[in-house]
């Protein structure tokens, strides 16, 4: 019987990458837990194997090995209390900073407290025995699998990131006999690059520049950014907290948001930029580099192949002294033209958040800062561009309704002489309802209170609650809290804390009340802007927004259910189903 590699992917996966960050010596243990990993390698002419049956013994082994021939060094071993005898030798490692790779075999993390044999606890180490440590979990679906190759490649770049050190990795098995598989597959590959070590080149094709959450831009960096665009044809996809204002820039949420999937989605390389990111756009990179000073793996897109630990501005300065001349910027005049089509052709959407942000977000007064709530407000008024010179905000980073009003409050504090706008829904409004009335609130502050009585998100046709209709209303959307969309409690409590009261529920309400919200002076006193909306119309205007493109496809059963009628269609897809 010939023996290859065992059938466990979460395993094929860690040869594969072992091999290819450069773990070729191996120190096993006897052990049974461990076969499936020690079978796959013992065969493999790369690796480097050494036996030790004690695991104290092995772990000390390996620090001597590492230190000598200053390569990373591997150690196997079985479940039970095996992995405990590592402890001396990893504490020697982790002050040295030796790059040892302590994989500690196990069966099924659920067994752990259940009077099973040789299962022990190592969801957590000491401190001082490793500087990362993972739990590397049997594979089922496509999500483990993208899991388990984020843990490994980030646990393997650990042996050397930030000098080095050693690693934990709790590889889980099920004990299968099956070792057949040959040739070893191919997994991806993330690789990191500091700013003193050689950078890769750029592929051909169309480059895209992602950017999530953002701080003010510094000149300096918008030119950069600017530059590489002019040269390699790139473009960069933004929203309202991304804060780019150079002039490749475009604002594709609304493209994104189409049913139909444009062609400028697809880029054969995306740089990413930025923090957390509410812009949820469908973009489809063939490949991803992330760029951030901390070096740390963000796969958002799960494409990410390559991590540049550096400042912004070095990665571009970089690229940009290899070219001298600029190019056709095709690419941003593509994805800048379908925006601008989209425009044109905007449906006429009913009283919503959706359109009170088309007729106001191209509006707020130059220089001001504009906060939005998540979700459903962010979502709306990232469809439409507001001045480059507007800064914007959004509590991205958690993701909670809890601190919107705070947050505003707090950035209007630092400079009493800008205006601040906040867009926000009832449910957070009220939920930080005392911040507004804190003593420090300045004449700089404008709010804009969207009151649809309930979270809308969950009412809107494409939410995953939608499903469930009125069902969905008392205990998913919290429809009914807070006055109920009264008339007069938010004008009273505004008021009476020394707010200029604005309130509309129509179209022509809201334009007749717009001039003097976005009055670009300081008045003598802070606004709050309350609209009331009907979650219908908000979820009317998202489907609206949302299918202004479909496909040829989707066009097509549009046509024929028209026809033939909406249940006759349902009945003839299931009879050619069946």
């Amino acid at each position: 019987m010939s023996f290859h590699y065992t059938v466990e992917k979460n395993v094929q996966m860690l040869v594969y990458l072992m091999k290819q960050h450069g773990v070729k010596k191996v120190i096993a243990s006897p052990g049974t837990t461990n076969v499936t990993f020690v079978a796959s390698i013992q065969n493999d002419p790369y690796f480097e194997i050494y036996s030790a049956a004690d695991e104290r013994s092995a772990a000390y082994m390996a620090c001597g090995l590492a230190a000598e021939s200053h390569e990373p060094v591997a150690l196997s071993c079985t479940g039970a209390t095996a992995s405990r005898n590592y402890v001396p030798g990893l504490t020697e490692a982790y002050y040295r900073k030796l790059p040892v790779l302590a994989i500690t075999s196990t069966q099924h993390t659920g067994r752990i407290g259940q009077l099973c044999a040789q299962v022990i606890d190592r969801s957590q180490v000491q401190n001082d025995i490793a500087v990362k440590s993972v739990t590397i979990p049997l594979i089922g679906s496509e999500e483990d699998e993208w899991d388990c190759n984020i843990k490994l490649n980030d646990a393997l770049l650990a042996l050397s990131h930030h000098g080095g050190g050693p690693v934990h990795l709790n590889l889980m098995t099920q004990y299968s006999n099956d070792f057949s598989v040959n040739p070893l597959p191919e997994f991806r590959i993330i690789n990191r690059i500091g700013l003193n070590d050689a950078f890769p080149a750029l592929p051909t094709g169309k480059i895209g520049i992602f950017v999530g959450a953002h701080l003010t831009w510094s000149q300096e960096l918008t030119e950069a950014v600017d530059e590489f665009c002019a040269k390699y044809d790139a473009v960069v996809f933004k929203d309202h907290t991304s804060n780019f204002n150079g002039e490749y820039g475009v604002e594709y949420s609304l493209v994104a948001a189409q049913n139909y999937s444009y062609s400028t989605r697809q880029m054969d390389l995306l740089i990413d930029m930025g923090e957390m990111s509410g812009a949820y756009m469908n973009l489809q990179p063939k490949s991803v580099w992330r760029v951030n000073p901390d070096g740390e793996i963000r796969d958002r897109w799960k494409k990410l192949t390559k991590v540049f630990e550096m400042e912004e501005i070095n990665f571009f300065k970089h690229y940009n002294a290899l070219r001298s001349e600029t190019t056709k910027t095709t690419y941003y005049a593509e994805c800048s033209a379908e925006y601008a089509d989209l425009l044109r052709r905007l449906p006429e959407l009913p009283f919503s958040n959706d359109w009170i942000a088309s007729v106001t977000a191209g509006r707020i007064p130059e220089g001001s800062a504009l906060h939005l709530g998540i979700l459903n407000t962010l979502r709306s008024w990232n469809f439409f561009d507001v001045p480059k010179t507007v800064d914007c905000f959004c509590n991205t980073g958690g993701f909670g309704i809890d601190g919107l009003m705070s947050t505003c409050v707090g950035a209007s504090l630092a400079n009493p002489d800008r205006l601040h706008f906040l867009v926000l829904g009832d449910l957070a409004f009220f939920y930080d309802l005392n911040s507004i009335a804190n003593h420090n609130v300045g004449k700089n502050l404008r709010i804009l209170l969207v009151n649809n009585g309930c979270g809308t998100e969950f009412k809107n046709y494409n939410h995953f609650a939608a499903q469930f209709g009125d069902m969905a209303n008392e205990y998913m959307a919290a429809m009914g809290h807070y006055g109920n969309k009264s008339p007069q409690l938010v004008k009273h409590y505004a008021t009476d804390l020394g707010f200029e009261y604005l309130t509309a529920s129509s179209k022509e309400e809201y334009l007749a009340v717009l001039d003097q919200f976005l009055t670009p002076t300081l008045t003598d006193r802070p606004m709050l802007l309350e609209i009331f909306t009907d979650y219908r119309d908000e979820s009317d205007a998202l489907q609206n927004l949302n299918t202004m493109e479909i496909s040829t496809k989707e066009k097509t059963k549009q046509v024929v259910k028209n026809l033939i009628g909406a249940d006759t269609a349902h009945k003839l897809k299931k009879l050619i189903k069946g």
